[in-house]
């Protein structure tokens, strides 16, 4: 099974990278609220300022 990698973003600054269980014990928060900063719902209801969960490609 491959392993899902996430960057996360405050605008244009770089918050953290990982899992999405990495991410979320990186800034203290659920797993389900990191997932859900990669909702177009969560897009639409925020500025460009907020929070942007960005699924990074696998290159190989």
């Amino acid at each position: 099974m491959q392993v899902k990698e996430y960057a996360l973003y405050k605008g244009e600054e770089l918050l953290a990278m990982g899992t999405k269980r990495e991410i979320a014990e990186q800034l203290g928060v659920s797993v389900n609220s990191v997932s859900h900063y990669g909702t177009p719902v969560y897009a639409r209801r925020t500025s460009e300022n907020g929070r942007r969960l960005v699924k990074l490609c696998d290159t190989k």
